[in-house]
């Protein structure tokens, strides 16, 4: 299933095609982008379409800054 972004994740994505970027086919780099730079209605939007256990597993690999890395350790642990 293809899901389209909402507005108030699409201000995230400024720089990329929004008309190809979509959920089933771009989890992993839209899950890195709002938990580095994601704000409150963002990032909720990101928990309640992935399981936290799922964030966990892929949070060593994902670039993220120093400073959202270490919040989302914290916050996952």
């Amino acid at each position: 299933m293809s899901t389209i972004l909402p507005s108030r994740v699409k201000k995230y994505f400024w720089g990329d095609n929004l008309d190809e970027l979509n959920w089933s086919q771009h989890k992993r780099y839209i899950s890195q982008t709002l938990l580095d730079k994601g704000d409150v209605k963002s990032v909720s939007w990101l928990l309640d379409k992935i399981d936290l256990d799922q964030i966990k597993e892929m949070l060593p690999s994902l670039k993220l800054s120093q400073k959202s890395l270490n919040f989302w350790r914290l916050y996952l642990s």
